[in-house]
């Protein structure tokens, strides 16, 4: 947050800290899912398309089209709009304007520069509007750049070597004891079946003695 616009009072505060309590985990929900809904249609499909029909590298694709789509939106959400605000607000330089746009898109905020302040700005209103969209749009673009480098088979393997290693050994023990023990489970129901087949057999054959022995006698 940034600007010169301030809760005062205590029930104002109290009321801000709740709001952010309840907004700030609701709108990272939103960004997630718009990114993730957009990211599909401006870089998955397109590099899949040129891999498929004109047979390039998947890899050497997904980096150019990286740097290419980085390139469009620092032009669109960077360039531009710090060459407009150094036309519109009379304090500012294309530096000032430029140094405003990355404080507000990668979401720092310092407030040292606030758009639509000056006395004499024309259509305050319908311009603090239209730096509220900017804002979000440019937020959500920023967004689906580093999530499509964080897609590239390079920094994959970069982020690997911070991810903390899992101790496969102690896993394999214990399904080796697991599979131990299922084994001498079903062993020791094999043996305990042919115990009672052995301890059957015996009053079988002494029955059948006694049963020819009273067919003949008849």
């Amino acid at each position: 947050g940034y600007g010169h616009t301030v809760p005062l009072s205590d029930g104002g505060k109290a009321f801000c800290i709740i709001y952010s309590v309840i907004g700030i985990p609701f709108t990272l929900l939103f960004l997630t899912a718009v990114v993730q809904r957009i990211i599909v249609y401006v870089t998955r499909r397109p590099v899949l398309y040129f891999h498929i029909r004109w047979g390039f590298s998947k890899q050497v694709v997904a980096i150019i089209h990286a740097i290419v789509l980085g390139f469009i939106t620092v032009s669109c959400f960077f360039l531009i709009p710090a060459a407009i605000f150094s036309v519109l607000e009379d304090d500012w330089n294309f530096l000032e304007s430029f140094y405003f746009c990355f404080i507000s898109l990668s979401t720092i905020g310092l407030g040292d520069y606030v758009p639509g302040e000056g006395y004499n700005q024309k259509f305050r209103e319908l311009y603090k509007i239209g730096i509220t969209c900017y804002l979000l749009l440019g937020l959500i673009a920023m967004l689906v750049v580093l999530e499509t480098f964080c897609e590239l088979h390079e920094l994959k393997k970069f982020r690997k070597l911070f991810y903390v290693k899992k101790d496969k050994e102690e896993d394999q023990v214990n399904i080796m004891e697991h599979d131990q023990l299922s084994f001498s489970s079903i062993s020791d129901q094999a043996a305990s079946m042919k115990d009672d087949q052995k301890a059957n057999e015996p009053f079988v054959a002494s029955q059948s003695p006694t049963s020819n022995d009273s067919s003949l006698n008849n």
